[in-house]
């Protein structure tokens, strides 16, 4: 049923945050009354949402679901799975599978898949090599005419940390590209050069410490700038993918806006929660379980990448949700590979620390559901406001819960949060009307799964980007 009503929450409009009543109807938000007082038709479910908290539904504009080629980490269905108790109802997944998606052939395969296996809203990036601008460019275009693919949410470059055939870090294809091609670039920006000289200074050493040494906030700040100086250059959509150190966030003020600035190139950027929440003290806590692509930094780059998040350099959150089995990752530095679990964890951390006065509720959906629509011109996204889609979660700010590895979706089956106090966890998730997730007494901390494979969700529409 695409009909729903809800009574009785705490609505995050775009302008305020009332007390009152939303409708659904055919998968569309039909009705707002603050106050309440909407009353429904016999095909319309009602939910009695009195102390919960209305938000849209959250958009995670970056995982690693891992499929194709890895169903021993993650796949369509059960990364959506996980994303839907996360409250989050759409996501856009990276190209670095096996094999990457780097052909539309591949693009229309993954967005088949997509249709057939997940639960939520679903978008994709192509990944860049050094010889693929063709391709590129039948997925997004070209400058002179720009697509947009239902389903194709843009360009990934891998300026370091590659995977396969993605790495591209020479000039000139990296200038065909920005210059060749529409759409938005989100780019892995480290040095792949200064990451190859620096590895030596860590050789022989097994504390995680040595991985932010390695990859230091110098390597991240060269690769920003150089992909910077490329948008600006071809007057490029750009935007720079998990923000990480201080120096990156301080030189990018005045740089990136969300809306652009003028004639300027577009250039945005986000950060993710784990960035916000974990420094090097919890790195030498925790080991492996935090070692990610860039790393965890320091705690001087958690307070600036928190006041850059607030003065709007930084636009929005995701996770980088990018699994691995904790055997790989028990392992040990340097052999455990790189990324952590996120969908799950992302809006609870966040309302989490809204809960103690390091943000409010009000920015944590600007950060996670509307910015994200806007930074990449989602049609229908991101908004409680009549006319647009029925994407929305309730959440309880009053229910505190530990979070716990055996209560994870994901496959892997753990979290890098495992055993942190959290408020704010989604008690319904619903895509285009549906209730896909919900989390209660009858359920348990986990929650259950509403629906079928493929039974919700769509691919999601962009504006084209020229």
């Amino acid at each position: 049923m695409s009909n729903l009503l809800i009574q009785n929450a705490t609505m995050l409009l775009p302008e305020t945050t009332v007390v009152g009543d939303l409708l659904i109807e055919n998968g569309i938000i039909s009705a707002i009354q603050p106050g309440g007082g909407l009353v429904a038709n016999d095909d319309v479910r009602t939910i009695d949402a009195t102390g919960l908290h209305l938000l849209p539904g959250l958009i995670d504009p970056q995982v690693h679901f891992r499929d194709p080629g890895q169903p021993e980490k993650e796949d369509l269905y059960t990364g959506s799975c996980a994303a839907a108790s996360g409250g989050i109802t759409s996501f856009l997944d990276m190209p670095n599978n096996v094999p990457s998606q780097t052909t539309l052939q591949s693009m229309h395969e993954k967005i088949a898949t997509g249709n057939r296996r997940c639960v939520t809203n679903f978008g994709f990036f192509i990944g860049a090599t050094e010889s693929n601008v063709d391709e590129l460019k039948k997925a997004v275009g070209s400058p002179e005419s720009p697509i947009a693919i239902p389903g194709i949410c843009g360009i990934k470059i891998f300026m370091g940390s590659s995977t396969g055939d993605l790495l591209v870090n020479d000039s000139d294809a990296l200038h065909e590209i920005f210059t060749n091609t529409a759409g938005l670039i989100a780019v892995h920006a480290e040095d792949e050069t200064r990451m190859d000289e620096r590895k030596k200074l860590i050789e022989g050493r097994t504390d995680m410490a040595a991985h932010a040494e390695w990859r230091d906030d110098e390597t991240a700040m060269i690769a920003t700038k150089r992909a910077v100086a490329y948008a600006q250059e071809t007057g490029h959509r750009l935007h720079v993918l998990h923000l990480t150190s201080g120096i990156e966030a301080d030189w990018l003020n005045g740089i990136t806006s969300l809306h652009g600035n003028g004639e300027d190139a577009h250039i945005t950027t986000e950060v993710l929660p784990q960035h916000l929440t974990y420094d090097e003290r919890d790195v030498e806590r925790l080991g492996t379980r935090l070692k990610m692509n860039p790393p965890i930094r320091y705690q001087k780059d958690k307070q600036t990448l928190w006041n850059r998040l607030h003065d709007g350099t930084i636009a929005c959150i995701a996770t980088d949700h990018a699994p691995h089995t904790l055997e790989s990752k028990a392992k040990g530095f340097p052999a455990a590979p790189s990324g952590m679990p996120g969908v799950e964890t992302s809006l609870p951390i966040m309302l989490t620390h809204a809960s103690k006065g390091a943000c409010t509720i009000e920015q944590v959906v600007k950060w996670m559901s509307f910015n994200v629509a806007e930074c990449y011109g989602m049609i229908g996204k991101g908004r409680l406001e009549e006319g647009y889609d029925g994407d929305i979660t309730l959440v309880d700010m009053t229910t505190e819960r530990i979070v716990d590895d055996a209560n994870t979706w994901t496959t892997v089956g753990w979290s890098p949060f495992h055993g942190m106090k959290l408020v704010g966890w989604p008690t319904l998730t619903v895509v285009g009307g549906v209730p896909v997730f919900e989390r209660n007494d009858a359920t348990g901390p986990k929650g259950s799964i509403l629906v079928e494979e493929g039974e919700t969700g769509l691919p999601l529409l962009m504006t084209p980007w020229n």
